[in-house]
């Protein structure tokens, strides 16, 4: 070929290959400028800019006297730069052991080098942020650790920890309210998040001289509850000891005001701490977290007949001064009903609330009838929700009036065949004793801004008035009684005027009652001319030989109210106070000798009759009892007992409450303490060989913190 037209040829193809190159460069850059113009912005902000989120602080919730129950403070965000993590495996070697992080997540997060920021953790301490800061500081160029940068994150705090817990409930990792009343006010609490964007350099720098923003958040508003932190304490310590020495499933105590039904102290054991819950452990945490006192029924027993007395007198059935039989047993429709114990024979309508007589109270609910009764148990507020400010409440069960059989009506007169939640029971029980009003209870009084100033108020409602005022104070009068005279004796505390009713239900598993197990209550009030504060514990599925309400739940009643009334400024009524009795030292004793050495001393005894020597008491000897105060004898398994059956005594010097209590239970035994702090001085001595249900008696004193 001529040489001039190869060359021709090869500009020629040259052209051709330059003009596609050129056309190809437009297109792209027409797609790029176009089409792709938005996502290669966004990228390129990524590279050179850090926007965040500013978490906003959660409102403060206090007590009423200003305790801070639960605070936002300030932890750290820990965040990493993919591009810079050049060898993923090495970089979670390095920072795992101080933070902590799930590896397998940070791994999926790391491999997305499109971003330029990544969140590790969350509320994170600061004393985990200077460990990590040092680390990034000494190591080597290749590790990664440079990709690392903290930003500061709020996490809720709660400073006195188990106290109240179910009540505060917890908060989500995003500072979300998750149960308690950091959900229930979740729209009050949280505040308003903010923002920021910062110009960084590769290593995630902020860069000096350029040009970003930062809106602050904006707090949430706080609560100021009802609670009283400090009676609060005094409930839960008891409850501790409570649910020790009675080897209790669970136990629950409420304290209210009995005019205006705000609530003073509220307690449901066991409990967590809600600044480190078990999130791990979802089906634990759900159950501890559940509020029992307002979403849990149960049949309330003989405390019920609190409501049944008061509707009789108030309808005119009956009178205080009625006459009734008691031949231990009552047949309705074909079905005997049995009263507790023997015989009480010919008493009146007051001996048999005292007695706590269920035929006298079968015999009440019959002469008043369904239209009647039900009238007035509508107005005690059951089968509804109380209306508490509480996640969660259950309206509780009461048969409809138009199923209602009349056995059923019977039962129900002395506290079978009708559910409750302890909070419906307790404002139930309120406006028997405060003058006829149902009150609705509540525990957020105030709504306050950051500032501190007042938003809204809560003011106390009267929800229903079920009996007149003349009732009331009747009602008032026959329940002292019942803790002057009969079952609630051991709620009785020198110079002051207690009422209460004492209660033992039935316990339920499958539809089928549960053989032996019952749930122990007390309700009670004070002082009992003008009362002020009521107080309401139940024990739920005692494992002691006696497991009445009169012997589990009665003395922590009292306990919690000799303590409490002092303090709410309620002095005591007579100038003369009672004489307290020294209980005496019973074990190892005869009943016939334990007996009559309790009745020198103008003490009663309940036994469980199993055998003739005293193992075991309670209240221990040492403690103090009013006039006719019951002391328990424990006589069970003693006669036949072998060597392997015997249980060695722990050690539990230098333990706090919580941790002797949970050795005990693990033993199959009792405990009583005196005291608080740590263990002291224990009886029996540790490596003792006891029977199974022995009671150990603990000395408590000094600093458990």
């Amino acid at each position: 070929m001529h040489p001039e037209l190869l060359v021709r040829k090869r500009i020629w193809l040259m052209t051709l290959v330059l003009t596609g190159l050129f056309l190809l460069a437009a297109a792209r850059i027409a797609v790029l400028t176009t089409s792709e113009a938005t996502s290669l912005t966004e990228r390129g902000i990524r590279q050179w800019t850090k926007a965040g989120i500013v978490t906003a602080r959660r409102g403060t919730i206090t007590d009423r006297k200003g305790r801070t129950l639960a605070i936002s403070a300030t932890a750290y965000i820990v965040t990493a730069d993919p591009r810079l993590v050049s060898n993923t495996e090495k970089f979670l070697d390095s920072i795992e052991p101080v933070l902590n992080i799930n590896k397998e997540t940070a791994r999926k997060r790391l491999q997305d080098k499109t971003k330029g920021s990544i969140i590790l953790k969350r509320q994170v301490s600061r004393e985990t942020v200077d460990a990590l800061r040092q680390l990034r500081s000494d190591a080597p160029e290749d590790s990664g650790l440079k990709a690392l940068s903290f930003d500061e994150d709020i996490c809720r705090y709660y400073p006195y920890g188990t106290l109240l817990s179910q009540v505060l409930g917890l908060t989500t990792v995003d500072s979300e309210g998750q149960s308690g009343l950091e959900s229930r006010y979740e729209d009050v609490l949280r505040g308003t998040e903010g923002s920021y964007l910062r110009q960084v350099d590769a290593r995630n720098r902020q860069l000096d001289g350029t040009e970003g923003w930062y809106i602050p958040s904006q707090q949430g508003c706080g609560l100021v509850l009802t609670i009283d932190a400090e009676i609060q304490e005094m409930v839960e310590k008891a409850m501790r000891e409570c649910i020790g020495v009675n080897q209790a499933q669970s136990v629950i105590c409420l304290v209210s005001d009995v005019k205006t039904g705000a609530i003073l102290a509220m307690c449901m054991n066991p409990c967590y701490d809600p600044n480190d819950p078990p999130r791990n452990d979802a089906e634990t945490l759900t159950e501890l977290m559940r509020l029992t006192a307002i979403s849990d029924v149960y049949e309330p027993g003989s405390t019920f007949k609190i409501l049944t007395a008061a509707s009789a007198l108030d309808s005119g059935v009956t009178t205080p001064q009625d006459s009734f039989y008691c031949s231990a047993k009552i047949t309705v429709d074909g079905d005997t009903i049995r009263c507790w114990g023997r015989p009480h024979g010919a008493e009146t309508m007051a001996d048999g609330l005292k007695n706590s007589c269920n035929p006298v109270f079968v015999e009440l609910a019959l002469r008043m009838g369904t239209d009647t009764f039900y009238r007035y148990l509508t107005a005690f507020g059951l089968g509804k929700k109380t209306g508490i400010d509480l996640p969660g409440e259950s309206p509780g069960i009461l048969i409809t009036s138009r199923n209602v059989k009349r056995v059923d009506l019977a039962r129900i007169g002395f506290g079978q065949s009708v559910a409750l939640t302890p909070i419906q029971m307790m404002m139930a029980a309120n406006s028997v004793i405060n003058g006829g009003k149902l009150m609705k209870p509540y525990i957020v009084s105030e709504i306050q801004t950051p500032d501190g100033e007042t938003l809204e108020r809560v003011h106390p409602t009267v929800m229903a008035a079920p009996i007149r005022p003349e009732t009331s104070d009747t009602m008032r009068l026959l329940l002292e009684r019942v803790v002057s005279e009969g079952g609630g004796k051991n709620a009785a505390i020198a110079g002051y005027r207690i009422g209460g009713k004492t209660g033992t239900a039935q316990v339920y598993k499958n539809g089928r009652v549960v053989r032996d197990t019952h749930i122990g209550s007390f309700y009670g009030f004070a002082p009992v001319n003008d009362p002020q504060v009521s107080i309401l514990v139940i024990v739920k599925e005692a494992d002691v030989p006696i497991d009445y309400g009169g012997t589990t739940a009665a003395p922590f009643a009292r306990q919690i109210m000799q303590e409490m009334l002092p303090y709410l400024g309620i002095d005591p009524e007579n100038d003369e106070k009672d004489e307290e009795i020294e209980v005496p030292a019973l074990k190892g004793l005869t009943i016939g000798d334990a007996k009559r050495k309790l009745s020198q001393v103008g003490l009663e005894s309940v036994t469980d009759g199993a055998n003739t020597v005293v193992l075991d008491q309670l209240p221990p000897a040492g403690a103090k009892l009013v006039k006719g105060g019951h002391v328990m004898l424990y006589t069970a398994g003693s006669e036949e007992m072998t060597p392997e059956e015997l249980v060695c005594v722990p050690d539990l010097t230098g333990l706090g409450d919580v941790d002797c209590a949970r050795l005990v239970r693990q033993r199959g035994l009792m405990m009583s303490m005196t005291g608080q702090g740590l263990c002291i001085e224990q009886s029996p001595a540790a490596g003792e060989y006891v029977q199974p249900g022995t009671t150990i008696f603990l000395l408590m004193a000094g600093d458990d913190e």
